[in-house]
């Protein structure tokens, strides 16, 4: 291993503050990040400027991305861009036989290190990503089918603050207990019992991170820093579809951890040929003892199943709820939602599937409305939100993949059609599959229509949901998170009894709650450090990103007693 080139006491210096205001920020809250959400503040400093990180991915294009892992056996890729252009990137696939004991070469060193440096050490990767968002931003774009900005911000420094946030967190934890303590037991005329014991936080063993299409970032960040701020190794898994801006994430981790004299196996990536399927495999080895996975109801139900001798935490499938049953800012409520339902064309976990309201109508400050005024109101809203093609390419993206197309245009034959669905052209990129959101009326109370929407239909797809009143809304609204789960939930109303009533099914279910979103903030959106993703209460998730459990389970305390 070459000498270390990062010092505890550089590292320390450089990053302390910014873990000490994160520590702060989780207690409080209160907005900050440390990271710009604005292109034009990079540049300068060591970062890439928007010209940099595009020649920066551009000359990734048709390379092979050689991480100098060991156990390397094979280079596979095949990413293509939902804007239709081919990443020819290639990547190591590894002999795992090989690579997990090197992975866990490195432990005994990582661990010893203690809390404080791996937290700093965790900080100067994510300086490091920072420092290429722009580069990571067309990573992600051409991954998951994001436009541009969001792309930057959500798998920039919106991923990074998560990454941190997980930090925080995982530091918090490992230092609740002492280092050392002295104990004493009085014995009455006896000479006391006297020991020196000490505590140290052990990892688990390697944790396996398998990753998503669609935030490949923001949603692999946390697990894999939880992970490795408190002692594991991390093996990287990417989707398929999605594995350059992980990969690129493992390369800026194996040169820090390097430079810090640490070994660059403790991060370590893992690509897979086509069909080949090695997250069963690898969640089943005995060296995997933590998994975090985004993805289908499906196989994460069969990883919390299988993987018994790991500790596992999913995201999955839920089927997001809004109702509307009154309001005092209608325009405002209509913009909101229409926002909600085409950002990233609805491929978000958060996004709203599910707009519960009343048959007869809601009461607005104009008066009151129908509900087939309601729902002619907002496909006109997003209508207009999307009418002009520059700025729906600008919010839609690309559709990521041929199943979201399939259930979009499955979609119109569940219903009365309020909104259709429409074609866009980017001109920028001719191939890109490219459509505005659909929304579907349906009659809650007939059973043909429960099957869809008590069915996640991700994509850009929402129902409709007529009901006979605000209280069977809130049941229905039980019954889909008991039953199906939920990452977000929102409610209109001016009635504090409703309110009330929405308020305590969400705390009762364990989902997330917003009330009267008529302004800039979103229902779909969470920000590090104060908001909550998922509550890992409802069959949508496991756990939350990010808080205690999140972290606390991903090592142990172990004690030495030693004789006064």
């Amino acid at each position: 291993m070459a000498a270390a080139e990062l010092t505890a006491h550089q590292l320390i210096a450089q990053h302390r503050p910014t873990l000490d205001q994160a520590l702060e920020t989780i207690r409080t809250r209160a907005y900050w990040s440390p990271h710009p959400e604005h292109p034009k503040a990079y540049g300068e400093s060591g970062s890439l400027g928007m010209a940099e990180g595009k020649a920066a991915f551009d000359a990734l294009l048709g390379t092979r991305l050689d991480l100098g892992q060991p156990g390397t056996d094979d280079w596979v890729g095949g990413e293509v861009s939902p804007y239709g252009i081919e990443l020819g990137v290639t990547y190591p696939h590894a002999d795992i036989d090989v690579l997990l004991p090197t992975m866990r070469a490195g432990q005994r060193a990582w661990r010893d290190a203690g809390a404080e440096m791996r937290a700093v050490v965790c900080l100067e990767i994510l300086k490091r990503i920072s420092d290429r968002t722009h580069e990571f931003a067309h990573a992600v774009m051409h991954t998951s089918g994001q436009a541009f900005m969001m792309a930057f911000q959500a798998g920039g420094p919106h991923a990074q603050d998560r990454g941190l946030e997980a930090v925080a967190y995982a530091y918090v934890e490992q230092v609740r207990t002492p280092d050392t303590a002295e104990w004493t037991k009085p014995q009455g005329k006896r000479e006391p019992l006297a020991l020196n014991k000490q505590f140290t936080p052990v990892p688990r063993g390697i944790a396996l991170l398998i990753g998503c299409n669609t935030f490949p970032t923001w949603n692999g960040y946390p697990g894999l820093f939880a992970s490795l701020a408190t002692g594991n190794a991390v093996l990287v898994k990417p989707h398929p579809r999605a594995v350059l801006p992980l990969a690129l994430t493992v390369q800026v981790a194996r040169e820090v951890l390097a430079e810090a004299g640490f070994d660059p196996n403790l991060v370590a990536l893992t690509a897979e040929r086509p069909g080949e399927g090695i997250a069963k495999t690898l969640a089943t080895r005995p060296e995997i003892r933590i998994i975090d996975y985004t993805g289908s109801t499906a196989f994460g139900d069969w990883l919390e199943a299988n993987a018994r001798q790991a500790e596992v935490y999913t995201e999955k499938a839920g089927v997001n709820t809004v109702i509307v049953e009154s309001t005092d800012n209608y325009k405002g409520m209509l913009s909101n939602l229409a926002f909600s339902l085409s950002l990233y064309s609805g491929q978000m976990c958060t996004t709203p599937q599910n707009l519960l309201i009343p048959r007869d109508g809601i009461r607005t400050e104009e008066g009151p409305k129908s509900y087939d005024e309601v729902v002619a109101d907002l496909a006109k809203s997003v209508g207009g939100l999307l009418g002009d093609d520059a700025r729906a390419n600008a919010l839609l993206g690309a559709i990521v993949n041929p199943d979201v197309k399939a259930r979009l245009e499955a979609a119109s034959g569940l219903g009365e059609v309020a909104l259709a669905s429409r074609e866009i052209r980017n001109p920028e990129f001719p191939d890109a599959v490219v459509r505005t959101p659909v929304i579907v009326k349906l009659d809650g109370a007939k059973p043909d229509a429960e099957a869809a929407y008590m069915s996640e239909c991700f994509g850009p797809v929402s129902f409709a949901v007529a009901v006979d009143s605000a209280e069977e809304a809130v049941e229905l609204l039980r019954r889909t998170i008991r039953d199906k789960g939920a990452m977000t939930v929102g409610a209109y109303t001016t009635s504090q009894e409703v309110e009330q009533t929405v308020q305590e099914a969400c705390l009762e279910e364990c989902a997330q709650l917003s009330l009267n979103l008529t302004g800039g903030v979103y229902v779909n959106q969470t920000a590090a450090f104060s908001d909550f993703h998922g509550s890992g209460g409802n069959p949508a998730a496991n756990a939350a990103l990010c808080d205690g459990a999140f972290v606390a389970n991903r090592f142990r305390v172990v004690e030495v007693r030693r004789q006064a």
